[in-house]
């Protein structure tokens, strides 16, 4: 078996189980927008971590749910991928959905970042939902 460049960290006491079946879901993904894989790393973390990296690198004092280092050259995906796994979790129940459930839409809203897609205006995060939606999709299909 090929060493996974997708690695999963946790900077908490976060643990993702079933790491192969996201990573393999991850590629799936990226090969669907005619991207290739280089590296993709997702650091989990809480709030106050991400806080302080939103401040140092975006000059943003406000919490929020993923941060995305984008490495990326033409079609090679790389990045480092900082998630709050508080801030997913209260946006799970905010939305009436699953822990699991939200943990998916915000790594794979990463994954579409290094892929390209933005969301800074209402049309671009539009789509980003769209393709979000579109992804979710693919994690129960095994190849």
């Amino acid at each position: 078996m090929k060493p996974s460049k997708i690695n999963f960290y946790s900077e908490n006491s976060f643990n993702l189980e079933a790491q192969e079946k996201y990573a393999g879901w991850i590629e799936r993904v990226i090969s669907s927008e005619g991207k290739k894989l280089e590296e993709i790393s997702y650091i989990f973390c809480d709030d106050e971590y991400l806080l302080k990296l939103n401040e140092e690198y975006l000059h943003h004092d406000t919490y929020t749910d993923i941060i995305t280092f984008d490495y990326s050259v033409g079609k090679i995906l790389q990045g480092d991928i900082y998630i709050s796994t508080e801030r997913v979790d209260e946006n799970a129940r905010e939305y009436n959905v699953s822990f699991e459930e939200e943990l998916r839409r915000v790594i794979i809203h990463g994954v579409l970042h290094l892929a390209g897609y933005k969301d800074k205006t209402e049309e671009e995060s539009s789509l980003m939902r769209e393709k979000e939606e579109e992804k979710m999709k693919l994690f129960h299909v095994e190849q």
